[in-house]
Order: structure tokens, then sequence, then C-alpha cells
């Protein structure tokens, strides 16, 4: 695995990520995001139906919390997670846990984390998580990781400890590694914690970028954990103690205007899982990531008329954001548009508001897909037209256009 860097504007890095999978033949550009699942499958889509999108990620990652539960079967199987999930030619990415998922804290030992799976709380040492990458067989993967330092007013000690637990779980992963066979092509990501406190998190890069890894895991940082100019701070001032040649992943950060800010501070990689949350909501992405409005718009922008930024939808759920369109509410009920103007996914040509809107009321399996099939194809377009305003230095033009999103009406 090699980053190559072809450009870096204003803090944000733009390259390929090269060398991926067994044979090196797969390539992931950056900034970019992995393809998010559940269990090995996106959820709502069959790989068939997936594989309608466009530009999907040449990586796709699974978590050991949806999988902890099933290692014995994979380790009997023994050709890995791959093929045992049927997955089309893919580079497969490992996370310790589900970023969509809230995860109870209070159950990190010196030894063991915990994850959660269907049957509840599931304790995993060193050898019994390494145990499982060996039944995965991933291409790169998180090391184990005490990341329960996110929360507000965590204590310094409770946090240097986090830096130290992590620090020696990472050692003794390494160390296993080595020693298993199945393993021998896949690479190690090292995780950089230290919740909000700076030293901690210039210690955790600095001692993580000392361990021969692949690439580094930047943990406790979720959306609802930390606010947006703290994270931005804290994540410059650790990239600035990792080398340039290996790619960074964050992890938790979905919305669009905080990839932005994350990209900003040297961000590389980014997970998916935001057109999922959406898409449980009944929601539909629907802000406009175009540099280069329609002419129509362009008129309306030019003479000041466009309508005002709307804060929330007209539901009022606190999770919802003012990237997205409540497709449940009334007022869709006959609103024969496509969900966004101008998307040629499967669900904008061929359907309209009205009928995913009657769909979602009547709880039809059938919204869920082309919701996330819209969302999905929303998501990735926006992060292609992330790197194109870097590489044409637009990057300002395309802030101003996603952050001052309205509703999709």
């Amino acid at each position: 695995m090699r980053l190559e860097l072809s450009r870096a504007v204003q803090g944000c890095r733009l390259g390929l990520l090269t060398g991926l999978g067994n044979t090196g033949q797969h390539s992931l550009e950056v900034p970019g995001c992995l393809l998010y699942t559940r269990c090995a499958t996106v959820p709502h889509l069959t790989q068939d139906t997936l594989h309608t999108l466009r530009d999907l990620p040449s990586v796709t990652q699974v978590s050991v919390d949806s999988l902890a539960e099933h290692h014995e079967v994979l380790e009997e199987f023994k050709e890995g997670l791959r093929k045992f999930a049927g997955l089309h030619d893919t580079v497969l990415f490992c996370s310790l846990h589900d970023s969509a998922n809230s995860i109870p804290a209070g159950h990190v030992t010196n030894k063991t984390v915990s994850v959660w799976g269907s049957g509840g709380r599931i304790e995993l040492t060193a050898a019994r998580f390494m145990a499982i990458q060996a039944a995965i067989q991933p291409d790169f993967y998180q090391s184990m990781a005490d990341g329960e330092t996110w929360q507000a007013g965590t204590s310094r000690k409770r946090v240097r400890k986090a830096v130290d637990r992590t620090l020696a779980h990472l050692d003794e992963c390494l160390v296993l590694h080595q020693k298993t066979q199945e393993l021998k092509q896949s690479e190690i990501f090292g995780v950089v914690e230290g919740g909000d406190i700076l030293e901690e998190r210039l210690r955790s890069a600095r001692e993580t970028a000392k361990r021969p890894v692949g690439g580094f895991v930047l943990d406790g940082f979720h959306s609802a954990a930390m606010d947006q100019d703290v994270r931005v701070q804290l994540i410059k001032a650790t990239s600035a103690e990792l080398p340039q040649e290996k790619p960074r992943l964050v992890l938790g950060v979905g919305r669009p205007d905080e990839v932005i800010s994350c990209v900003e501070a040297g961000v590389d990689l980014f997970e998916s899982f935001f057109p999922f949350q959406v898409t449980e909501r009944g929601c539909a992405l629907s802000f406009n990531y175009n540099i280069d409005p329609d002419p129509e718009t362009a008129v309306l922008e030019f003479n000041g008329e466009m309508p005002a930024v709307k804060k929330l939808n007209s539901n009022g759920d606190e999770n919802m954001t003012p990237y997205e369109m409540n497709l449940k509410d009334k007022r869709y009920h006959d609103d024969f548009r496509p969900l966004v103007e101008g998307c040629s996914c499967y669900c904008c040509e061929k359907h309209m508001r009205a009928y995913v809107h009657h769909l979602l009321v009547t709880n039809e399996l059938l919204g869920g897909v082309l919701l996330m099939l819209h969302n999905m194809a929303h998501y990735l377009g926006f992060f292609k037209a992330l790197r194109e305003a870097i590489t044409s230095d637009r990057l300002q033009d395309f802030k101003n256009r996603v952050l001052h999103c309205r509703e999709g009406d």
C-alpha cells in the first residue's frame, strides 16, 4: 500500500492510494470514502443492486462487532470473509466498531476491549481479536484500541491511560500479526487516541508513527462528541506528527460540512455510514455540491433571490441535518418530482417523491432500497465533486455551495 500525493491545497491532500488488495491491482482516490456495510452487506441492497451505482469505492468496510459472533464459522470456512459473503472483487478494511451504532462506555480493561453483537457484549483479548482478523482475512485493519475517551469531561488521567493501553494493544497486535500466516498480505493501521487533550493526541501520534503500521486511524472525533473547531485544531496538530506518505482515516465523521473541515485538516479517508443513517430516518440527501449551477439557479443567486438556509426539516427530528429532506412528511404525497433534479441514480430516474413517500408511510421494504441507492449515489458524488474542486483550485466555491445548502424543494 502506498499513498501517492499529487498536490496539497489549503491543507487538503489530493492523491491516489495504490497497491491495494492481495495482487496490488486496486487503488482509491483521496480524499475519499470506504463502502459502509453491516455484516459485509450494504444495508437494504443486494450485491447486484449495489453495483448499479457508479464509481463505487474499491475498499469495503466491515467491523469486528458485526462479525465476532461468526468467528468460528469463518474460521472453519478458512477462505476469508470476501468469499464467504460472496463479495465482488473488492479490498477489505476491518474496523473495531460500527460508527453508525452508539457504544456503551466502561467496558475496557488493560487487556481487553468489548464489542456489541446481536447477542450482547463480547470481550476481546488481543489474541482473540487477532484470531478474528485471521478468519476475516482483510487487506488492512484497525488495531485494538481504547476509544472511550470521546465523552466531554473525561479526565486527563483517563485519557493518558487510554493512549497507553492503545499503544500496548498495538504492540501486542503487531507481534501476533507477524506470526499469523493468514495476515501475511495484510496491513495494520495504528490508532491515534487522546480525547480532546492536545498533548496526549500528539504523544499518541508520535508513538504510533514509530511502529511499522501501514496507516493511521484517527479515533474519538465522532460528530456528536466534539465541537467542530476543536476537532479541526486537534486533527491539524495530529496530522503534522504523522508521515506524509501514509494514509489517515478518521472514524465517526460523516456530515458533509464536517468532512470538508477534516479534509482541510489533512484527513484522507472517511467511512460512509452517513447515507445509511439518513436512509433509516426516511430521508433523502438533497444538498447541492455542484460548483457550476444551472442557469436558472445562477440568475437567482446573482439577484440575491435564493431562499434562506433551513436549519432543520419540518418534523423537528434533532438528528436530522440541513442536508436531507424528510420524505415521510405528508407534503410529499403529491410531489411528482424526482428526489433531486438532475440526479442520475436509479431512484431519481425511475421514481418520484410521492411514490417514495407512499412506500415509507406504508412500511414497504422497497422504500429503504430506493433511498439507500439515492443516498449512496449522492454521497459518492459529493466526494467526487470535492476532489474535482481541489484539483481545479475551487475549494472555496465548493464550500460555499455545500455549506449554504437548502432543503431540496
